[in-house]
């Protein structure tokens, strides 16, 4: 059985357990305190009959509950393990400290990936003895809903570590895909934020409402991007696939490109916006549309699983 210590009980580290667990892995959840393990185990054993209702759990939930153990410090936690992925706060000295911990606890062979959404391996690994073995696994929250993972190196990371975590996520059934090298944001966070300062220009400007904005994406091109990404989708779009497309529509979208200067978010577009937003959705119903995010998400991830490719 693969083993593997996820660190951090939070939202993500809790939703990682989930997702090593599910494939059949066994989990040593640490924090660093321990009073977040409990909520954490709990959180879990609340979702995985939800999973397993909606075909997205092959074992009963207290099988797959069962897989999860709490660990007492974090040298138990890597103790045996195969793969570590490390969820904790978003601040560089914190992960510093962290990652020195992990690098002078685990095994050589053992790929020490950390889950933040921003800061490159680089920041905080640098100085390690065994920095060749360190990178980012980026997921995308929820991840045990949403599978895609960014597997992104530091400068000296070894391609043995990057295989290896690879490797790891297509057991744990989540979609690898790999970063050459590092970049701000990382590749979908600078895919959204391109669609992001498009929406908020055009609104800024006066073109389309927020709301009209809002179902152009989710009753438009995220129906063909639930299934396919934009080059497959150009490709598909032209008799001649991808080079007829560029060759019919290459001058607008040169012309397009030239429009889209950056578009500063102010204060006052800001504020407009999230005015928009609470008049669809007061702030104390968050945490109600959230469960009916995650509970569509099951029900789009269950049927693509049950689509041909």
């Amino acid at each position: 059985m693969t083993k593997v210590a996820v660190i951090g009980a939070g939202l993500i580290g809790r939703a990682w357990s989930i997702v090593f667990a599910r494939a059949g892995f066994e989990v040593a959840l640490w924090d660093k305190f321990p009073e977040t393990i409990p909520p954490a185990l709990d959180y879990i054993a609340e979702r995985l009959p939800e999973l397993r209702e909606a075909g997205l759990l092959a074992d009963e939930p207290a099988t797959v509950l069962a897989r999860i153990r709490p660990a007492a410090t974090i040298v138990e936690a890597v103790a045996g393990v195969d793969y570590v992925q490390e969820n904790g706060p978003e601040r560089i000295p914190e992960k510093q400290d962290l990652f020195a911990e992990l690098d002078r606890h685990a095994a050589p062979h053992v790929v020490l990936a950390s889950s933040t959404s921003g800061i490159p391996a680089s920041e905080f690994t640098g100085n390690l003895p065994g920095r060749g073995r360190c990178l980012v696994a980026h997921p995308v929250n929820p991840p045990y809903l949403i599978p895609l993972v960014e597997i992104c190196p530091a400068p000296w990371t070894a391609d043995w570590a990057v295989a290896k975590a690879r490797e790891i996520m297509e057991q744990a059934k989540q979609v690898p895909a790999t970063i050459n090298r590092e970049v701000q944001g990382f590749v979908l966070n600078r895919l959204q934020g391109a669609l992001l300062a498009e929406a908020f220009r055009l609104i800024d400007d006066g073109l389309i409402t927020p709301e009209d904005l809002d179902a152009t994406v989710k009753h438009g091109l995220g129906l063909r991007w639930s299934f396919m990404g934009p080059l497959e989708t150009i490709d598909l779009n032209a008799p001649g696939g991808l080079a007829d497309y560029c060759a019919r529509y290459g001058g607008l979208y040169a012309d397009l490109q030239a429009q889209m200067t950056p578009h500063e978010w102010t204060p006052d577009l800001v504020g407009k916006l999230h005015a928009a937003q609470r008049e669809v959705l007061p702030l104390n119903m968050q945490g109600v549309r959230q469960e009916w995010r995650d509970r569509r998400l099951m029900a789009l991830l269950a049927h693509k699983a049950g689509q041909p490719e």
